[in-house]
């Protein structure tokens, strides 16, 4: 119910009935190997058009270079003389300096081994690569890594309008494959019982369409102190292969979304990977209180970043798990 301010009079905390931990109803039954293998392979054929997450747009600052490795590729991130984001290789074509130690002026890496000044024009074989900025997060193009048809921009979910969203990135690394991380997120059997201090009351009341589909929808109370919590819907999909979005449909923060993204660090076949989950939280509401929390969005993305970091220190173990057993033989899904 609305009221003519549009703002929803359903309470945002509710009093929550949480049986203790053992006695919560178990999910393995309706977690089934098959359904989850057969969403992840969905997902991972999509086309994602050769691009990677680097991180957040706002880790890339206009004064100074970032260093990053993407499936092996050594990266330099700047900023050009527009303020434009800008990736290219990260060594110097002349004896190989690490450019992500280039001083920047005016929009130029200028190398401090011996002063060679680059751009986003590049030079003989040193040439940048196709970059994106969406406003939250950072993207390159790697052709030879990703071995796709290659798109003009990444394929992006659904968002709030950026005028009403309050956005936080975090990254965690872990020593497993994006495939591990994306199963992980196609799991969400597992919220209630790996992460009790988050979730409560966990029910999965869709599962994917078996010819085509990876949606999930379940609906989840988030726990809050004194057994109290927010219960919302959300639903699961992936729209390319390293990347699975919650979107809120009902409930507190309704067309909020929780973007989770795989990005390889090693090169494809590495026989030890290390994947960076870079996950953006894109929070929205309509409730008057919001405005004002967005004003303060340097105080709450610590608070945010945090909470996201501590899920994802459990879920790559999930996932690294996951990884350790395949590699083995004798991971059972």
């Amino acid at each position: 119910m609305r009221s003519a301010r549009g703002e929803s009079r359903t309470a945002l905390v509710r009093p929550l009935s949480v049986p203790p931990w053992e006695r919560q109803p178990p999910t393995w039954q309706a977690a089934r190997p098959s359904v989850i293998a057969d969403a992840l392979k969905r997902a991972v054929n999509r086309p994602s058009g050769n691009w990677y997450v680097i991180g957040a747009s706002r880790d890339v600052p206009a004064g100074r270079p970032r260093g990053r490795t993407v499936a092996g590729v050594e990266l330099v991130a700047w900023r050009n003389a527009a303020g434009e984001l800008a990736v290219a290789p990260g060594a110097c074509p002349h004896l190989g300096a690490p450019l992500w130690e280039s001083a920047l002026c005016g929009g130029r890496l200028v190398c401090r081994w011996h002063g060679l000044a680059l751009d986003e024009r590049g030079m003989g074989g040193w040439q940048p690569f196709p970059a994106y900025d969406d406003g939250v997060l950072a993207w390159v193009r790697l052709d030879r890594a990703g071995g796709e048809e290659p798109t003009p921009a990444p394929v992006l979910p659904a968002r709030p309008r950026p005028g009403r969203t309050l956005d936080a990135v975090t990254t965690q690394v872990g020593r497993c494959e994006p495939e591990d991380v994306v199963a992980n997120r196609l799991d969400p059997w597992h919220g209630s019982w790996f992460h009790p201090y988050a979730f409560t009351r966990l029910t999965v009341v869709e599962e994917p369409d078996p010819r085509d589909g990876d949606r999930f929808v379940v609906d989840v109370a988030y726990r809050l102190p004194a057994r109290t919590g927010v219960p919302v819907r959300a639903a699961f999909t992936a729209p390319e292969p390293r990347t699975v979005v919650m979107h809120i449909l009902d409930g507190e923060g309704a067309s909020s979304v929780v973007e989770t993204h795989a990005t390889p660090l090693t090169p494809p076949g590495d026989p030890r990977p290390r994947t960076a989950v870079v996950e953006a939280v894109l929070a929205t509401s309509d409730r008057r209180g919001f405005t004002a929390a967005r004003r303060m969005a340097p105080l709450l993305r610590p608070l945010v970043r945090r909470a996201a970091a501590r899920l994802w220190r459990d879920d790559l173990a999930y996932a690294e798990r996951r990884c350790r057993l395949r590699a083995e033989g004798r991971f059972p899904g």
